[in-house]
């Protein structure tokens, strides 16, 4: 009998993603190495080529040494093969896996559908070099997938995410990646507390924080006090977080409280603080922009990045 290939037991081990949950391990430990000092920006490409060199040469070209994982099938050796080494050549880290799917779906075939196509995720990372897969941890909406509900702030919404992190983990035994929850303002985890208290009770090595500081700000407190809100996030959650978003939130006055992402330097984000502390973790997180409406919007959110850095004493890598 052959021996498996780490590929072939990353592929095999998918098919019990939705029914085993395998050995506990240890909470994640903070690097021993010194703070880098700099941050790795990152965001999308346009008109990205789809030759992997050409990619990762385009990624410096805006000034980029993180990005988005490409578009590349976990079944794809050699694409795989060809994605990692391009990017590490380029000294382009690999950030994050997305998988937007709802892992609390109503419908049981979609729930174990978005719970395959995350598991698939990690693997994915796990073989291009990718920092992590995320998602976040779901929602009992039905009609919109991310939505609000009662029950996402419940002891039975924490229970299940939990359950599906450690299946997730379990099934693909990442030696590198992890898998992290986005944070949501209306759904746990919702703050820098909840995370804490989701790492200890996941209690697997691979499960890690995406920090996402805007989607926390749900209420006027949070909002002008954000400087305290990213102290907090770090404070707490620092050694486990793997990446970041970048953008920004503006209120807009209504007859209720309304707050709106807009590009980064147009809202009121504390981006001084929010530089100086991810760029003092040891482990370099990427820092990657989102949700913006096109090139020159990104280009203009980089270039205000760039400029809050100077201002903060950060250096780009």
């Amino acid at each position: 009998m052959q021996p498996l290939t780490r590929r072939d037991f990353l592929q095999r081990s998918l098919a019990s993603a939705a029914v085993a949950g395998l050995a506990p391990a240890a909470l994640a430990a903070g690097s021993q190495r010194k703070p880098a000092k700099t941050v790795r920006l990152g965001g999308p490409v346009f008109d990205a080529p789809a030759d992997p060199e050409a990619l990762a040469r385009v990624h410096r070209e805006w000034g980029y040494a993180a990005a988005y994982c490409p578009n590349v099938s976990l079944q794809d050796a050699t694409g795989l093969k060809a994605v990692r080494e391009a990017f590490a050549r380029h000294n382009v880290v690999i950030a994050e896996v997305g998988r937007w799917v709802n892992l609390l779906d109503a419908d049981p075939q979609k729930r174990a559908a978005n719970l395959r196509t995350v598991t698939e995720g990690l693997a994915l990372a796990e073989e291009v070099g990718a920092l992590c897969c995320v998602d976040i941890a779901g929602s009992f909406n039905e009609q919109v997938w991310y939505g609000p509900h009662p029950d996402n702030l419940s002891p039975r919404f924490f229970d299940a995410a939990v359950e599906n992190a450690r299946r997730i983990i379990d099934a693909v035994k990442p030696r590198r990646a992890k898998f992290a929850y986005e944070m949501m303002g209306w759904a746990l985890p919702d703050s820098p507390d909840a995370y804490l208290k989701m790492i200890r009770a996941v209690d697997r090595k691979a499960f890690a924080v995406h920090l996402d500081p805007c989607n926390l700000i749900n209420s006027p407190a949070r909002f002008y006090r954000n400087t305290e809100l990213l102290h907090e996030c770090f404070d707490k959650l620092g050694r486990w977080i793997v990446s970041c978003h970048a953008k920004d939130l503006a209120w807009e006055i209504e007859m209720n409280v309304h707050f709106r992402e807009v590009i980064p330097g147009r809202g009121k984000l504390d981006y001084t603080t929010y530089l100086r502390r991810l760029a003092a973790l040891p482990h370099q997180p990427p820092l990657m922009l989102e949700h913006l409406a096109g090139a020159a919007e990104y280009r203009q959110g980089a270039a205000y990045l760039r400029e809050a850095g100077r201002t903060a004493g950060v250096s780009f890598a």
